[in-house]
């Protein structure tokens, strides 16, 4: 058999269930994954003993017929979600220490469906990335190599990078990630991993750390579309906690898997087309189109005319909107407290901050209060209300001549680390095709759908309607079918 940390999330849960293993071998073969790689920095705290001990309860379930949903199953939580007695610091110096005495309803979710936890994911500071560069524990480092034979280090994408690298490097058979504009997206596509974001409201936000509070939302990450349906159906529900959470069913997704497409329409957008794009983008992008048609569905071309509005209008909202939550860190009653001699209150502020928080955290929040400042209120942040509004109809007068639509998930692939560092505005252009999405709420994944010439992997990216997990799931089975998409990187660390 092969090693059980190489083995997909769904292939474990069946194989316990069946008693081709314990559920204390799976913790154990991802407790020695783990430790054997730390050197891609994807983990920012371990907790083995979580993760044998919930084996343990998993075992005893199983003799007395008692299983739940995820059972025997470890798994990787976002340093972003609050973990009971668990370092929860979101990537930044000015919470080192910080350890919750509640649970995000999310990752409290998973415990009740019978998961165990491995540790915690390193990720960019306050989620605020698209490299996990910034975060305070250094960067996580891409498995993957590329096939030109140099050592360069890769980035996993971000924010969520620690948490695609754990999947990727067989550290985790799941994750919980966070979305704002692309950061469960982005990551999946340069691992070659899966990841969806559901639509704004399926999971709660309550417990986890609040970078944009319009646009945040928790998915997961998983090596197959059918692992993440199952994650996801257990992450999902309303939670009276969270104003913004839905009041909805849950479907049971994964039972409604189907690749067939027939009598589904898939749009693709001119504007999508942009220049300076590499042509291996557009032609998987191409390829892509050619496997939903083999599935059935019927492809029409639809136009979202707002899109070269999306990136700006998300640097408005998204800083102004954390300008705002991040002013409770203060030193006052948690995290890093700074105290210069002599100094008072407001020294204390402005040291403790200064102190804990990184450039591209103090960036954005100086961004932020900027475009909320009196004067610049309404020239900037009611503005940018108008267009993501404007976004959201094209969203909207475009599903009324489709059901799903098709772009590629990111304008490259993995880059260098420190590549694009020094240059923030070439760094918020990852993010290019993903933030639409994200500004209209809309559920969206990624999956793995080949290599470009240096054997790096290559996402399409997939945006359904508002509560339509289901057919964006059914798509991202159709492609990840038809691509065949095996790649694994080869164990270097």
């Amino acid at each position: 058999m092969a090693e059980l940390n190489s083995l997909t999330l769904t292939q474990l849960r069946d194989g316990f269930r069946a008693g081709d293993f314990s559920a204390r071998e799976i913790a154990e073969s991802f407790n020695a994954a783990v430790a054997a790689a730390r050197a891609l920095n994807a983990y920012t705290v371990e907790t083995p003993d979580d993760a044998l001990a919930c084996a343990d309860a998993a075992d005893t379930a199983r003799q007395s017929r008692a299983l739940k949903p995820l059972s025997g199953i470890p798994l990787g939580i976002k340093d972003l979600f609050a973990t009971v007695g668990v370092d929860t610091t979101s990537g930044s110096k000015i919470l080192g220490g910080f350890k919750p005495a509640y649970e995000s309803t999310v990752s409290a979710k998973l415990r009740d469906a019978g998961a165990g936890m491995l540790g915690k994911l390193n990720m960019d500071e306050f989620a605020m990335g698209s490299s996990n560069e910034t975060s305070t524990y250094g960067p996580v480092i891409s498995p993957w190599k590329g096939s030109d034979g140099g050592n360069a280090a890769l980035t996993p994408g971000g924010s969520s990078g620690g948490s695609a690298a754990a999947v990727a490097a067989g550290l985790a058979p799941g994750v919980t990630g966070t979305d704002t504009g692309g950061s469960i997206r982005q990551p999946a596509a340069f691992t070659g991993i899966t990841g969806i974001k559901p639509t704004y409201g399926r999971c709660s936000r309550w417990g986890i750390v609040s970078f944009a509070s319009s646009l945040d939302q928790a998915g997961p990450m998983a090596r197959t579309v059918r692992d993440c349906a199952i994650l996801l159906e257990a992450m999902s529900g309303f939670d009276p906690k969270d104003s913004t959470s839905l009041d909805a069913p849950v479907p049971a997704w994964e039972q409604g898997l189907s690749s067939d497409l027939k009598g589904k329409r898939v749009g693709i957008p001119r504007e999508y087309r942009i220049d300076g794009v590499p042509d291996e983008i557009n032609a998987l992008w191409d390829q892509g189109i050619a496997w939903l048609k083999d599935a059935g569905a019927e492809v029409v071309e639809i136009s979202l005319p707002h899109t070269k509005y999306a990136l700006p209008t998300y640097y408005i909202i998204a800083p102004a909107e954390a300008s705002s939550n991040l002013a409770r860190y203060d030193g006052v009653r948690y995290g890093l407290r700074e105290v210069p001699e002599g100094g008072n209150l407001d020294a204390m502020y402005a040291a403790t901050r200064a102190a804990g928080f990184g450039a591209e955290v103090k960036r954005r929040i100086m961004i932020g209060t900027y475009v909320l400042s009196a004067g610049f209120y309404d020239a900037y942040f009611t503005k940018a209300q108008r267009v993501r509004a404007l976004i959201k109809q094209d969203f909207a007068r475009a599903f009324e001549q489709c059901d799903i639509i098709l772009t590629p998930t990111a304008p490259s692939a993995a880059f260098g680390i420190g590549e694009k560092m020094s240059d923030p505005l070439a760094m918020y252009l990852n993010d290019v095709f993903a933030v639409p999405a994200s500004l209209a709420g809309l559920p969206a994944m990624s999956v793995p759908g080949g290599l470009d010439a240096q054997g790096l992997p290559l996402g399409l990216h997939l945006i359904g309607r508002e509560m339509d997990e289901q057919g964006v799931l059914n798509a991202g089975l159709a492609i990840e079918e038809r691509a065949g998409f095996t790649a694994r990187p080869g164990k270097w660390w």
